[in-house]
């Protein structure tokens, strides 16, 4: 990409390898001061290589997804703090799907202290977390496995899914549109999350709040679907209206030691009485 310094083309570098930079960190590794670093990110951010997030930037999304492993460290306290609270609101003795997402798998990762769970899943990862566990069950759907994720997809997989009448799904999405649309990239994993979707009694979304700064070209569903949304902080108005409407859960779970009133700050065209809201750290 021409026109940029030598330490933008570094953290451009440093974005692609990991999925997300932070002001502080590259600010220390560049011995600059963090202002420095900000205007680097936010000229990154109009040529449209970044996405801001609170703190630091992203990789901008286009009609592919970030690579699994950099996924895993983009918003990874966040994410965190999204599973325990998720798997807080799941009670021992239910059955639940568990769908493809890095968010999903701290779901599982926090549900290993329940009893008595059936868990189908079309991701292996989430296989692996929770299959020694002796009082929950897991039933892995099958088809074609994607090397890159452990994800399984296909016709095989969404027909086992639709062999099953569960009392929650848990799904995850690469992105959410401010009129409540759910997005993902790979038309093979929408087509099983739909079916997770069909075939659940209540459906909880998992997203941290970066996917509300991207795009992806396949929709999964509309928000107006589900019946809990766990994020890590307040949604724009609009999308904060469409949760209030239709008396959607929003589960505000923000990571431990995170200021409130900061996260509000990078959110300022949030809506603090537009939905329902549950805080939680």
């Amino acid at each position: 990409m021409t026109g940029l310094t030598h330490r933008q083309a570094e953290i451009l570098n440093i974005a692609r390898a990991s999925g997300r930079v932070m002001v502080e960190e590259l600010a220390r590794r560049f011995e600059v001061s963090a202002q420095t670093i900000r205007k680097d990110l936010n000229d990154l951010c109009e040529r449209r290589s970044l996405t801001r997030i609170h703190g630091g930037a992203i990789i901008a999304s286009g009609v592919e997804n970030l690579a699994y492993e950099a996924r895993r460290f983009v918003a990874a306290e966040e994410k965190k703090a999204i599973g325990a609270a998720a798997a807080s609101l799941i009670p021992n003795g239910c059955s639940l799907f568990i769908n493809i997402g890095t968010t999903t798998e701290e779901v599982a990762s926090a549900l290993t202290s329940h009893e008595d769970l059936l868990v189908i899943t079309n991701n292996l990862n989430v296989a692996m977390l929770l299959y020694r566990h002796p009082r929950i069950e897991v039933v892995v759907a099958g088809g074609t496995v994607r090397r890159a994720d452990g994800a399984v997809v296909g016709s095989t997989a969404t027909q086992l899914i639709g062999q099953f009448k569960v009392d929650y799904a848990i799904i995850g999405a690469s992105a959410i549109d401010e009129e409540g649309a759910l997005l993902d990239f790979d038309y093979r994993e929408v087509q099983v999350a739909q079916a997770i979707i069909a075939n659940a009694r209540s459906v909880m979304l998992v997203a941290d709040s970066t996917k509300l700064r991207r795009s992806a070209p396949v929709r999964i569903a509309h928000m107006t679907q589900i019946q809990t949304f766990v994020t890590d902080q307040e949604l724009p108005e609009r999308l904060a209206t469409i949760c209030h409407s239709k008396g959607i859960e929003v589960v505000e779970a923000m990571p431990k030691g995170a200021d409130i009133d900061d996260a509000q700050a990078e959110a300022p065209d949030a809506a603090p009485e537009a939905a329902p809201v549950v805080r939680l750290r």
